[in-house]
């Protein structure tokens, strides 16, 4: 009897670390994939903000956003993000004002304030999105963050492609495995909670 548990438990962990690792190759795999066809906006998805100043890895998503706009892909860009704790700015406020320096015309950005998660980013958009008229977009973030966005996207009916920035701040492996661990939770926890 416990001979047979214990294989029962062994076979049941072994299937677990089968099933982590096939989501994590499929994470890493997605992430390396750049998807951007001509859409209506590019839909920044929040990071850090230091005061006025993007964090590092906000600054990559700008960019990459920039890069988009500057190549005629897409004609606006909705950058997401609300307040950190404490936080004087939104992350969307320190990304349009970066932009607006960087020759974005006002007109073609929208911001969103309240979001505190990618699914709440998501949802904002979609809200600028229906408020605009627009229909298409390319989601910009980390390579490692798009799988899970493009799953979130596809569930709140945004008819969305994803890009990843070229480059990246988490560029060493300890911090790439880091980063990898932290979406295979989160992504588990949105397929159990929706959140």
């Amino acid at each position: 009897m416990m001979r047979r548990l214990r294989k029962s438990l062994l076979w049941f962990f072994l299937t677990i670390c089968v099933w982590l690792a096939f989501i994590a190759v499929s994470i890493w795999n997605y992430g390396v994939q750049d998807h951007a066809v001509k859409s209506d906006y590019a839909i920044v998805l929040g990071a850090a903000a230091y005061h006025k100043n993007p964090s590092p890895v906000l600054k990559e998503r700008i960019d990459h956003a920039l890069s988009l706009y500057k190549q005629g892909l897409v004609s606006k860009i909705i950058f997401t993000g609300g307040y950190g704790k404490g936080a004087p700015y939104a992350e969307s406020e320190v990304a349009e004002r970066y932009a607006l320096r960087k020759g974005v015309k006002k007109e073609d950005i929208l911001i969103e304030t309240n979001s505190r998660s990618t699914v709440g980013n998501l949802i904002e958009a979609r809200t600028l999105m229906n408020a605009n008229g627009l229909s298409t977009a390319i989601i910009v973030s980390d390579p490692l963050h798009l799988k899970r966005a493009s799953i979130i996207a596809k569930n709140l009916n945004i008819a969305a492609v994803t890009s990843p920035t070229p480059t990246s701040r988490y560029r060493s492996f300890k911090a790439q495995f880091k980063f990898l661990i932290r979406e295979v939770y989160f992504y588990h926890y949105y397929l159990f909670t929706g959140r």
